[in-house]
């Protein structure tokens, strides 16, 4: 199973379609939902509220921002100062955030959010950009492949998708499971190395008291549903 493949496809219908076996009941503050449009209150799947962490001028970075909700919902709570960066890998869902940006900014009095392609487990490196130089450089041999990975190297150096230090607050709801367990390090990893000296982490995820067996880790239908790619609970802290 490719998990990245698997979450990829179920998440793009998520972005088409309502989904509802991929909601858990969750207390949004109503207040902050207001201002959002229906579609994307509708096209969200979460587990949790971390924006209630969110504090005035903060820099606001969102794992796996899907259709924008909570960055929309901590877009409200940074104000002017400010600002949010939602990261997604999934092509529907940055096109449902995106749609609504224009509308949002006007809400909000300026445009405070930004939508990113990145992978959550390689913060350091613009998808957009990577997927702009293949197709000025289709890869058809190994020396090709070898130009990619240099050009990924000098990419991330210098000119990272989210810079070293840059983020007071990063957030996420029920994604990081997602990322395969080969990953998860790295993940955790690539948090530690955007936060500023004394930035602070918001998840709401879910975690297992238990190691999850291997028959369940490989059904692609509960690993997109957010159980089999779980965390370990001590292992995750």
């Amino acid at each position: 199973m490719n998990v990245e493949t698997v979450v990829r496809e179920r998440y793009s219908e998520g972005a088409k379609a309502v989904q509802p076996t991929l909601c858990c009941p969750v207390d949004y503050d109503q207040s902050l939902l207001k201002m959002l449009p229906q579609e994307i209150v509708e096209k969200d799947y979460g587990c949790g509220d971390p924006s209630r962490y969110v504090r005035e001028g903060d820099v606001v970075l969102d794992l796996g921002s899907g259709g924008g909700k909570i960055c929309y919902m901590a877009a409200q709570l940074v104000g002017e100062d400010g600002r949010v960066i939602g990261v997604d890998m999934n092509d529907d869902m940055l096109a449902l955030a995106r749609k609504h940006q224009p509308e949002m900014a006007r809400k909000l009095g300026s445009d405070r959010v930004a939508f990113k392609k990145g992978r959550i487990q390689d913060l350091a490196l613009d998808v957009d950009a990577m997927e702009d130089w293949l197709q000025q450089q289709p890869i058809t041999s190994a020396e090709g492949l070898a130009a990619l990975k240099r050009w990924q190297h000098t990419q991330r150096q210098d000119h990272p998708l989210i810079d070293d230090g840059s983020v007071d607050l990063v957030i996420s709801n029920c994604v990081l499971n997602l990322a395969s367990d080969s990953e998860k390090a790295q993940l955790v990893s690539e948090i530690f190395r955007v936060l500023k000296p004394g930035g602070r982490v918001a998840i709401s995820d879910i975690v297992s008291d238990e190691p999850i067996p291997d028959h369940l880790k490989a059904d692609p239908e509960l690993w997109s549903g957010c159980i089999s790619g779980a965390f370990q609970e001590a292992e995750f802290l």
